[in-house]
């Protein structure tokens, strides 16, 4: 079998706030929740692909590094990672109806279209669709 991605992860300020945000606002599902010393071991998963790439919502204050790295890609305006979906205008007037604030609104680049979101726990994400 060939090497695939099981888990990845974002850097979040606090654990149980990034949950929230991941699962009732983006609409992920919680997969994986088991305490590892003062954090969880918390992934989260498509609803459509219970069994796919997990998403750990890894704590950033576990590593020196990891806040001045995330405040840097935001002060770029650079997503810290990207998820797909089917229709990214759709998925940005229902995120902004539930309050989500985006930095850049659904942009045309050619192949696909994007938007970045700020995830309130320290990130930009941006969502994309294929055309």
């Amino acid at each position: 079998m060939p090497i695939r991605i099981t888990v990845t992860s974002v850097l979040v300020d606090e654990q149980e706030k990034a949950l929230t945000f991941y699962t009732d606002v983006l609409g992920f599902v919680k997969k994986t929740d088991v305490p590892v010393g003062e954090a969880r071991w918390l992934t989260v998963v498509s609803p459509a692909d219970r069994d796919g790439t997990e998403l750990l919502l890894e704590p950033d204050w576990g590593h020196p590094a990891a806040k001045p790295f995330k405040a840097a890609l935001v002060e770029d305006g650079m997503p810290y990672t990207s998820f797909g979906v089917d229709d990214v205008q759709r998925e940005y007037e229902r995120l902004k109806g539930l309050g989500v604030q985006f930095t850049q609104a659904p942009t045309d680049m050619g192949p696909v279209t994007t938007a970045v979101l700020d995830d309130t726990c320290g990130n930009l994400i941006q969502i994309t669709a294929m055309k």
